[in-house]
């Protein structure tokens, strides 16, 4: 290859070509150094004829200035980028970055210092020293580590240093994971999870595309059977993804997956630091890296033998990224598994109406696990009418969820009382004039939150104090919070319960799988006596001493700009709902409503599932709504309000008009001012057979926008806001 068309790192630059040394081995997935006028870019070799041509002669063309020290990119890789760039309507540079997201990786092989004991004593011996000393024996690890390892200051340490007591070792910052092992620990299956287990077990050796959908109810053991499929894969060498929608449930993972393999998996998330993201990343473009456990962006790294994809909770909206590359990780996950020809599970007690609608068509397979492990039995769940039984003036906890929660205190058992609204109050105002404490970038309310006093925006991040007085009539201890949050009832749970110990479990607190596993191994012991939380708490935690749910208000997720609005409260309360009685113990759930009649809530009553989702699938038949449907967005956006109005009434005015394509809009969103941008959208509804990315494509490089307008487009949107 003389001559390398790359694909650069910057969507406004498009294919670059140049020319490659004489003695330089590239070939096609090789990530390249090239330059560009005085800069460097970073760009991937790419077949010539799958990007648009250039017209520079060969003699024009600069040359390559280096091949960087990792694996090229799989062909099965490049496939997906181009994949996911054209169906989600994103340059491909954008869903590049995604894959070469590791800067640090790049530059090849690096070593770093650790410390060791080296027997010596210290002339001069503390209790610090003394019990460093004692506590280090055998270890090896950062200064860092080791202080944390020790209990002591990192001063104490580097004075054992200047001492001689503790000395440097270079050691490569990439070494390597401890070995995963698939008999380490053979777990007792159940009938049903045997069976199941057998089939996904079958799908791994094949070493085919197999697209299965695990439909097992809350606590009916879906994890141990997928993880007879990972051992399988682990036995016969192939790399194993599982993505997990929350960053919290990843600490909970790991322990169980450590139990059975003896080993933790690699994991890849955006809390890692910039080594540990690199010497994961090499590891799995090595194919070091046995089983990587992450959120969605481990879906674009460079695996070198994938054998098995799990994507755990996937009806999980988290899975959909809502900026940048706004791409759908359940979808993706199924397409990475048909170009790289293995099996990929998408395992779920709640599963998306989409997946239901594959799995019926016969295009996924089908696997169910009816009921649940070890003779649990479902919670038996009960409705209270808000309209009939009151909490009363300043409360939300109606009368029989509080007798229920006296009850469970008094056994020496857990409860959880779920709201899916962070803080203390959504909406904070004056009592005096009626002002509203709205964010300044956007169009939200600031929400209250008093563990740490602030008022904060959940959209951009905004933070303010509170202040003493008005800031509009200047009245003092005028502030009055409106509606509850969390932390609301979880102080109503204290004046009620003065003697119950209660955790707030949401993103605010649990923001660190640290924090995460603290709160577990708190809720396993039984130090906690009532959990009060967001959907954190709907999703991957087991607590046996848990026997009774709460859902302060089941009728929240239904209000706002979510066309799935129905199905995801199904889906939330549902999941929620499976915490209770996953033990011997038997489990209730109270779901405190004002509209009893709504059929989600009806078919929540009921448990019953299947008329729920059969309902739900008639209705979206009838407005031509997805799986029926497609549904794509446009979101025009700019920091001048006339400009983003201007912009989108011009791109309505040169909308399609075709028989299959029908377009709203364009109107403000419901979000109108985002971290200081106005936005105005459209929503596009198309028939199955529309090509509705080429329509789209071609409707947008019609119309030309000033500098300041910035156009996104979501296919498949999740939120409407």
């Amino acid at each position: 290859m003389n001559r390398a068309r790359l694909l650069v790192m910057n969507a406004a630059l498009g294919p670059l070509d140049y020319k490659v040394p004489d003695g330089m081995e590239v070939e096609y997935g090789s990530v390249v150094v090239a330059p560009l006028g005085p800069r460097q870019v970073t760009g991937i070799v790419w077949e010539a004829d799958r990007l648009p041509a250039t017209s520079v002669p060969d003699a024009k063309l600069r040359g390559l200035l280096a091949v960087l020290d990792v694996p090229p990119l799989r062909e099965e890789l490049r496939r997906l980028i181009e994949w996911t760039s054209e169906y989600y309507v994103a340059p491909m540079a954008a869903v590049a970055r995604m894959v070469i997201s590791s800067g640090g990786a790049l530059r090849g092989p690096a070593t770093m210092t650790e410390y060791r004991l080296t027997g010596g004593t210290p002339e001069r011996m503390t209790p610090q020293r003394a019990a460093a000393i004692e506590a280090l024996e055998g270890e090896q690890a950062t200064i860092r580590e080791l202080s944390g390892i020790a209990g002591v200051s990192e001063g104490v340490l580097r004075g054992l240093v200047n001492q001689g007591v503790l000395e440097p070792v270079e050691v490569d910052i990439d070494r390597p994971y401890p070995r995963a092992r698939a008999d380490f620990h053979l777990p007792d299956l159940s009938d049903d999870q045997r069976k199941v287990a057998d089939r996904l077990v079958e799908a791994v050796k094949a070493e085919e595309f197999a697209p299965i959908l695990l439909d097992g109810v809350t606590g009916s053991g879906k994890t141990e059977t997928y993880f007879e499929a990972i051992s399988a894969a682990i036995a016969a060498d192939r790399q194993v993804l599982v993505l997990l929608p929350e960053i919290a449930l990843t600490e909970a993972f790991l322990s169980r997956f450590e139990a059975r393999f003896g080993a933790a998996p690699v994991t890849w998330h955006s809390s890692l630091k910039s080594t540990e993201r690199r010497r994961a990343w090499r590891a799995i473009a090595s194919g070091e890296a046995q089983v990587v456990v992450g959120a969605r962006s481990a879906l674009f790294l460079p695996y070198a033998n994938l054998g098995l994809i799990v994507v755990d909770e996937a009806h999980e909206v988290s899975f959909k990224q809502e900026d940048g590359v706004r791409y759908n990780a359940r979808d993706v996950a199924v397409m990475r598994a048909r170009f790289e020809s293995v099996p990929v599970v998408l395992a779920s007690a709640t599963p998306a109406l989409e997946s239901l609608h594959m799995a019926d068509s016969g295009i996924y397979e089908k696997l169910v696990l009816p009921s649940r492990f070890g003779g649990a039995e479902l919670p038996d769940i009960k409705l209270v009418n808000l309209t009939e039984e009151k909490p009363g003036s300043g409360a939300w906890i109606a009368p029989p969820l509080r007798r229920a929660m006296f009850d469970r205190l008094e056994k020496g058992e857990q409860s959880l009382l779920f709201l899916n609204r962070r803080g203390y109050a959504p909406l904070t105002l004056c009592r005096h004039c009626g002002f509203r404490f709205q964010c300044p970038n956007c169009s939200a309310w600031l929400v209250e939150h008093r563990l740490s006093a602030r008022l904060a925006c959940h959209h951009c991040g905004h933070e303010t104090a509170p202040p003493e007085k008005c800031p509009e009539c200047g009245e003092p201890d005028c502030l009055v919070a409106c509606g509850p949050g969390v932390e609301r009832i979880a102080d109503e749970v204290a004046e009620m319960l003065p003697e119950a110990r209660v955790a707030i479990v949401t993103s605010d607190t649990l923001n660190s799988p640290e924090k995460a596993a603290e709160f577990v191994a708190m809720a396993e012991a039984g130090t906690i006596d009532v959990i009060v939380g967001t959907q954190l708490v709907t999703k991957g935690f087991h607590f046996p001493e848990l026997t009774l749910v709460g859902v302060i208000d089941a009728d929240l997720g239904l209000e706002g700009g979510d066309l799935r609005a129905a199905e995801r409260t199904y889906q939330q309360v549902a999941q929620v709902a499976g915490r209770a009685g996953r033990g011997e113990k038997p489990g209730e759930v109270l779901i405190q409503t004002r509209h009893p009649e709504a059929p989600v809530i009806a078919a929540l009553e009921a448990g019953d599932r299947d008329a729920f989702y059969e309902a739900e699938t008639e209705a979206r038949r009838y407005a031509g709504a997805p799986p029926f449907g497609r549904w794509a967005a446009i979101i025009i956006s700019s920091e001048d309000e006339a400009e983003a109005r201007e912009a989108a009434n011009r791109l309505g005015t040169t909308r399609p008009t075709l028989d299959d394509v029908m377009v709203l809009g364009p109107a403000p969103a419901p979000l109108a001012l985002l971290r200081g941008r106005y936005r105005y959208r459209l929503l596009l509804n198309a028939r199955r057979t529309a090509n509705l990315q080429s329509v789209i494509r071609d409707w947008l490089a019609s119309v030309d926008h000033p500098p300041g307008v910035r156009l996104g487009v979501d296919i498949d949107p999740y939120s409407f806001v």
